[in-house]
């Protein structure tokens, strides 16, 4: 196991820090970041920052079609590669004392904090400067508003410990920004419109344009200072900056808050921006008490039924909670067009766009944690694009939809080919949510027209995409990659085969309930063909070994476990060249062990078992959404010490940086996964038979752990301590549900004696 990188001190609900860690300053970002769902940003400073960091700010659902083509390019092939932009940086506030610039690289400083509070999403950082004969004390606050979606609130207090001293700040709203990954320093933002109006100083800017026919967008930051009178308006290409001056003086701080209202196209027609801005800046004239409250009260109700509580181990209780901070900030469910990029506001992998992960694994949290409704927009997001995934099917000369692995809009736009074509078990995920939704809430008026229609096309594009093997006499997929993106260009994937099996039963079963409802039409002769596959699909099995093998050549492989690895090796895809592990048996995350997650009803304990014990120990769990299902799958085992190893890497994936790849942004997707460790995890709560059962353990370094979910209009709590499961219905009707394999009636609250043995692999 690697050795952990842990930056900031464990707290129940800070993430604090009192160095200012030159040499890990993009983790140290990373880490620190905000976000609303409508914008977010790393954990920048305000002040000049010389040293090497990663300057980003991110607008939900503003993105470029950036160029793909190359030499290989091939038929069928993305034409561009979608990518959030690094957009309006508007929190600077560059400081100077008596003339000279304060830059945090090269001056020295004292008594440094950093502390990101997760019970309301404020950031503040203080730190003492000498200047000459002068000591000055700076103070940032900075919260994006989560009830003012378009509002950030900066609050910058000064003041001499020593002497007196003249304290300038230049204030801006700049574009003048890159991305790291830009084509030859490339600028993604051409200036539109900017101006100054009373106290209000804005900027419009829009993207450059592309060749692809993607709408450029634009977007306008207006910003207000309290504070102090109206400040020198110097402009340059690109940035608005006002100047303001105060005459510092020891005992008697002073306090600067700037306001900055952010609009896009996607809202506001560009001629309107401005207006809007102004208008709304003038509207939100809370005072900066008023505007924390209701920021804390907001966050407040999201905790109230989001938070679990772990006794005993503050790690762990750190974790889940950052985890579901950074969660929130990204996505609450507002916006049916957004979905959930894998970096969130975070930084700029991946893309920034829609990956599979969503369906996979943001959906189960989300159903438990809030309203149905949230879950329900991510559902209609996919079906918005059923057309997109058409055309996606089209392009690789295909029937029916094929669901893209990344997309801002529903058209494929990633730019790797093991991905783009062969990922294909994607569909399966976007399938396996409607399935997820229906079972949990019992609402199935989504199922019967819009769910069914994108089942409908899914399942053609499976029955196009399998083949029929004479020899064997049965179908089979060829040419593609499963969940373990460690082997490309498989046969037989049991994973993608058993999935896409299962998508055209599903389908069939709900188009013959819903039938007279339905939206869409399949022939009896479509019927018959779906049918077939499903009864000769193949699906490589050892019956030695009891397993579902991953493909058809995986126990050729040279098998070892990844306890014969060096550590130097690890993490793998750091330290071998691409070829190496393609050879290797080394798994990435989980695959055969994802599809015996998503349908662990249909397995044995023994089938799991079985699997379980062949794949882990050859995972390495270099994709942060492995070790959840890992965990999951090994509670229910029995396996509690090996669930809390996985639950502890999960929670703290980028809190200790487990695969070294935090410091370019947070895993926000994966980060569900602490939740479903506990909850389907150590709880071991089940929903796939459309009932809700309960079998708890408890890690045993834990005193208690407890959470909330909403289940079918109802709230339950839900306790675990050494002794007893406590379970009270806070609200809704009485539920029958099933308790450690018992039928129960639960009409006000139940306690049972906890039920655990612990198994060893």
């Amino acid at each position: 196991m690697k050795k952990v990188q842990r930056l900031f001190e464990i707290d129940p609900w800070k993430i604090r820090t009192t160095k200012l860690d030159k040499e890990n300053r993009r983790l140290q970002e990373s880490l620190t970041s905000i976000g609303n769902g409508y914008m977010g940003m790393r954990g920048n400073f305000e002040e000049s920052y010389t040293g090497d960091h990663h300057q980003g700010t991110y607008l939900a659902g503003i993105w470029y079609p950036d160029k793909t083509r190359v030499g290989w390019w091939k038929n069928g092939y993305p034409e561009y590669f979608g990518k959030v932009i690094n957009a309006l940086d508007f929190i600077q506030m560059k400081l100077f004392i008596n003339e000279q610039e304060i830059d945090l690289a090269t001056n020295d400083i004292e008594d440094f904090d950093l502390e990101l509070d997760m019970k309301n999403g404020v950031l503040s950082r203080t730190f003492v400067v000498a200047v000459d004969e002068v000591k000055v004390r700076f103070t940032f606050e900075r919260f994006l508003s989560v009830v003012k979606q378009e509002l950030a609130v900066i609050r910058l207090t000064a003041e001499t410990l020593v002497g007196d001293a003249q304290l300038k700040v230049v204030s801006k709203l700049d574009s003048n920004v890159q991305n790291e990954d830009s084509n030859y320093e490339e600028m993604f933002w051409l200036e539109k419109e900017r101006g100054h109006q009373e106290e209000i100083s804005f900027l419009t800017t829009q993207t450059i344009p592309n060749n692809f026919g993607i709408e450029q967008f634009s977007v306008t930051g207006a910003m207000k200072h309290i504070g102090a009178v109206p400040g020198l308006q110097q402009d340059d290409l690109l940035e608005v900056a006002e100047t303001f001056t105060f005459d510092l003086k020891e005992e008697h701080p002073i306090q600067l808050e700037k306001r900055v209202v952010v609009l896009t196209s996607r809202d506001i027609p560009e001629s309107e921006q401005a207006l809007k801005a102004i208008d709304l800046l003038t509207e939100y004239d809370d005072s900066f008490e008023d505007l924390l409250a209701e920021q804390n009260a907001a966050w407040a109700n999201r905790w109230a039924l989001a938070d679990v509580l772990i006794d005993g181990d503050d790690e762990a209780q750190q974790g889940i909670r950052f985890n579901i901070f950074q969660l929130f900030a990204t996505y609450y469910g507002e916006d049916e067009r957004l979905n959930i990029g894998p970096k969130g506001f975070t930084g700029e992998k991946y893309g920034g766009a829609t990956y599979w992960d969503t369906e996979a694994y943001a959906v189960p949290m989300y159903l438990g944690i809030s309203e149905p409704n949230v879950t329900k927009n991510l559902l209609k997001y996919r079906h918005n694009q059923l057309p997109q995934a058409q055309h996606n099917a089209r392009q690789q000369g295909l029937k029916g939809a094929l669901y893209p692995m990344v997309t801002f809009t529903g058209v494929e736009c990633h730019n790797e080919w093991e991905i783009t074509f062969e990922e294909i078990h994607r569909n399966g995920a976007i399938a396996h949510a409607i399935y997820n939704y229906t079972t949990y809430t019992g609402d199935e008026s989504y199922i019967q027209k819009e769910g069914l229609e994108v089942l409908t096309e899914i399942s053609r594009f499976w029955a196009d995409r399998v083949h029929y093997s004479k020899r064997q006499q049965k179908y089979m997929i060829h040419g593609v990659t499963g969940p373990n993106e460690y082997e490309n260009n498989i046969n037989n994937n049991w994973y993608t085969n058993y999935l896409a099996t299962w998508v055209l039963s599903y389908t069939l079963e709900n188009y013959k309930k819903f039938q007279t409802l339905a939206t869409v039409t399949i022939s009896a002769e479509e019927q018959a063909k779906w049918q077939d596959i499903i009864d000769h699909m193949y699906f490589p099995t050892d019956e030695e070994l009891g397993i579902f093998v991953q493909h058809d050549t995986f126990l050729d492989k040279d098998l070892m476990p990844t306890s014969e690895l060096d550590p130097a090796d690890r993490p793998l895809n750091q330290n071998w060249s691409w070829d190496k592990i393609l050879r290797s048996c080394f798994i990435k995350q989980a695959d055969v062990l994802q599809g015996i997650y998503f349908f662990s009803d249909q397995f044995t304990q023994e089938e799991k078992r079985k699997n379980f014990e062949f794949y882990e120990p050859m995972t390495v769990h270099e994709s942060s959404l492995s070790p959840s299902i890992h965990a999951i799958l090994a509670a229910e085992l029995g396996l509690t010490d090996k669930s809390m190893e996985m639950y502890q890497r999960t929670a703290r994936l980028d809190l200790d940086n487990y695969n070294n790849d935090t410091d370019d942004g947070l895993h926000i997707t994966s980060m569900t996964g602490s939740w479903l460790a506990i909850v389907q995890g150590f709880a071991q709560m089940k929903t796939n038979t459309g009932n809700l059962s309960f079998a708890p353990v408890l890690p045993t370094n834990w005193e208690q752990y407890a959470f909330h979910i909403n289940y079918r209009g109802r709230l339950l709590a839900i306790a675990v301590n050494q002794k007893e499961v406590r379970i009270d219905l806070k609200d809704g009707p009485a539920l029958d549900m099933m308790l450690y394999g018992k039928e129960i009636s639960l009409s006000s609250s139940i306690s049972v004696p906890l039920e655990q043995e612990e198994q060893h692999v």
